[in-house]
């Protein structure tokens, strides 16, 4: 009995050494095999269990591994090693409600060493518990400040909390610290353009000249806030780099903005031919070729305008004021008429209504026009008031004439 049991650990102990060897070499099924031989000789050997995981995890064979760190663990309670690999394995199962027990144990036994603590803020901010992965961030930060993936998490859980003034500084050692973070600056810009801060996000923007979609979105900021001539450039870059129909359009708007107009109307040409269902689109190039005094083809986009939005009073009232100047009074005053019914009741709609039917010699709708507009203006016009007080007179002495 007393030599069959010598044997049998005789045999583990090859067994194990022959793993060991296996995971050096990195065969890591052999080892595997080894391992269970192990443990077939002996299924309490807390030892041969966790090498067994350690050859599973590095087969990323999760499920099997954790099975084992949780043996090894009933076997041998509060095994650092098999609480910090264990824990690893479940975070990358995505898991981390499970890994949190893990990571607390170890992180307890060994305060002063950055992986457990690194971990369990991992798992807090994984798990939604943003003050405690704040305070573990810190605690790891203080063990190792040159961790790119400790300052990372830091940025990570504070913007979670609405401090992203604060996750700045994070966001940008981490970047410092590992180039492939850099990236996350763009998340950054992306967060102050969504707490509208825009001055914020430019700057980061501004940081990436090499990347044509930073520079476009850059240019689209410029352009919100106003800042037209300094869009200009950076908007005619990212389109040089990538003709894309977005590129296009935003520099077409740059360029209609600084008045440009030479150099928007083709861009927006094409923009309108490729996208002939953009109301904005339309409505853009419209008002482009009506500033360059181009009237019939303004009004023509104004009238595909109207047609796609027919409820929207905007295009007909500019279509009636396009086909105005173009000479066509009766479509003119269709178009104003359209407006009216679609809710359109400002007073310039009134007097330019008034007008059309006064050269038309309609002469009581016209009378009647220039009165409504004289009503609706209240003093806000006084030139055109006063044209149309004088052809009120003129109009209602023909009308008695009759």
């Amino acid at each position: 009995m007393w030599a069959a049991a010598a044997f049998l650990l005789l045999l583990q102990a090859d067994y194990t050494t022959e793993g060991m060897k296996a995971l050096d070499e990195g065969k890591y099924e052999a080892a595997a095999q080894a391992f269970r031989k192990a443990i077939d000789a002996d299924s309490k050997d807390y030892f041969a269990h966790f090498n067994l995981a350690m050859a599973f995890t590095l087969l990323q064979r999760d499920p099997e591994a954790v099975a084992e760190y949780r043996k090894t663990l009933e076997l041998k309670p509060g095994l650092y090693e098999a609480e910090l690999n264990g824990g690893i394995v479940l975070l990358r199962q995505k898991n981390p409600a499970e890994a949190l027990p893990f990571f607390e144990d170890a992180a307890g036994q060994k305060p002063r060493e950055f992986r457990p603590r690194y971990y369990l803020a991992e798992s807090q901010l994984q798990t939604g518990d943003y003050p405690k992965a704040e305070e573990s961030y810190q605690l790891a930060l203080a063990l190792d400040a040159k961790s790119a993936d400790a300052q990372l998490g830091m940025a990570q859980v504070l913007v979670q909390q609405g401090r992203i003034d604060d996750a700045a500084a994070y966001f940008r050692q981490a970047a410092q610290l590992e180039p492939k973070y850099r990236d996350y600056l763009l998340e950054l810009a992306g967060l102050y353009e969504k707490a509208a801060q825009n001055r914020e996000a430019i700057d980061i923007y501004r940081e990436f000249p090499d990347n044509p979609a930073a520079q476009t979105r850059m240019g689209e900021l410029l352009l919100e806030s106003k800042q037209f001539e300094d869009a200009v450039p950076h908007l005619e870059e990212s389109f040089a780099k990538d003709p894309s129909p977005a590129n296009r359009s935003a520099l077409a708007a740059a360029y209609v903005f600084t008045r440009k107009l030479d150099r928007a109307l083709p861009l927006l040409a094409q923009s309108v031919a490729a996208e002939p269902a953009n109301y904005d689109l339309r409505l853009m190039y419209a008002r482009a070729l009506r500033d360059k005094r181009q009237f019939p083809p303004a009004a023509r986009q104004f009238y595909e305008a109207a047609k796609l939005k027919p409820a929207e009073p905007k295009p007909w009232t500019e279509l009636g004021g396009m086909l105005y100047m173009a000479g066509d009074l009766p479509q003119a005053l269709t178009a104003f008429e359209q407006a009216a019914k679609n809710g359109e009741n400002a007073a310039g709609n009134w007097f330019l209504r008034a007008i059309i039917l006064d050269k038309l010699r309609q002469i009581k709708p016209a009378k009647d026009a220039y009165e409504h507009f004289l009503a609706t203006s209240q003093g806000k016009n006084p030139n055109q008031e006063f044209q149309a007080r004088q052809r009120v007179r003129i109009l209602q002495r023909e009308l008695d004439k009759r």
